[in-house]
């Protein structure tokens, strides 16, 4: 006997994706399998593809972008890119957690953190602020991967809630104290292994690994800053419907779908250990509510600006 017929048999997506692969392609593989609707991953980073958009404009073959951070969302929607997101679905997350124009919306969150070498630190040992790496005290006691779209969004936070002043000699101070590595993990990995003292990162880095090993993150806890300090800030990642896709209504069933509970359950039972927007996150993680991040609106934050600074400042 035949399978069921879905009118959507002859629809097939196209998705730029810059979220982790592994979570992106358990999301798609739920909706295709509620809906009929197949989806194309094409996976790569965010400043990559967002460029790649803008640099393709109308004539994009995508459908749907989804990123890890939200500058890269800014990028495009500030090229006049996104069409709006439908507003039922706009409405099923909370305003801090997708731009005031509509045009994209948050589809997972991840705070960041100081993980830090508990054989040498403390909490009360951390930084009140990660405005204080900075300082002369912390000079060759901390590592980061400023590379990674995930450090530049943090630069971002501290630039829309500073100034460009004050993050111009944060940046400074940061290239005279810290240590660079190559992605989140390594400067986990290096505080672990007693090479720094502690390290700027996402939460969801050391819970992944507590949940397999722990190997990495034996000698390892986490400060959360809090009271709206730039290092409490919580990243948004993103979901938009490109204004030039050719299926606008699938893509716009993608987008809610994700943010939907379909989507967000992937989040709070799978193994990807970020924060949901919608419903309940993993158990694992420090409730998202009791953080106390800065309140910034996600299409603020200026990916350009932040590339600039940090060349200027010699961390690109």
């Amino acid at each position: 006997m035949a399978g069921p017929v879905f009118a959507q048999d002859a629809v097939q997506l196209v998705v730029y994706n810059a979220q982790h692969e592994n979570l992106t392609k358990a999301w798609v593989e739920g909706f295709t399998a509620q809906t009929g609707i197949q989806v194309v991953l094409r996976d790569g980073g965010d400043t990559e593809f967002a460029n790649q958009i803008v640099a393709e404009g109308a004539a994009s073959p995508a459908d749907v972008f989804l990123t890890e951070n939200s500058p890269a969302m800014a990028l495009v929607d500030n090229a006049g890119l996104f069409a709006a997101v439908a507003p039922d679905t706009l409405d099923m997350v909370a305003p801090q957690y997708r731009p005031t124009d509509g045009h994209w919306i948050g589809v997972a969150a991840r705070s960041t953190v100081f993980a830090y070498d508990t054989r040498k630190l403390s909490d009360a040992d951390a930084p009140r602020s990660i405005m204080d790496l900075a300082d002369p005290a912390w000079k060759g006691r901390w590592a980061a991967s400023p590379t990674g779209a995930d450090f530049q969004a943090i630069v971002a936070a501290i630039l829309d809630l500073e100034g460009e002043d004050a993050t111009r000699a944060w940046l400074k101070g940061m290239k005279a104290n810290f240590t660079a590595y190559r992605g989140n993990s390594s400067v986990m990995k290096a505080i672990n292994a007693g090479e720094v003292e502690g390290g700027i990162i996402y939460h969801y880095y050391y819970y992944r690994d507590q949940a397999k090993t722990g190997e990495n993150s034996k000698n390892v806890a986490l400060h959360y800053f809090g009271k709206g300090d730039p290092g409490a800030f919580v990243s948004v990642s993103g979901g938009g419907v490109l204004a030039s896709s050719k299926q606008p209504e699938a893509a716009q069933q993608l987008l809610k779908w994700i943010v939907g509970q379909g989507g967000q359950d992937i989040l709070r039972t799978g193994e990807s250990l970020e924060y949901a927007l919608v419903g309940a996150s993993n158990p694992a993680l420090v409730p998202l509510d009791t953080l106390d991040p800065p309140q910034i609106n996600p299409s603020d934050l200026n990916a350009a600006k932040v590339s600039a600074l940090m060349t200027e400042a010699g961390l690109l």
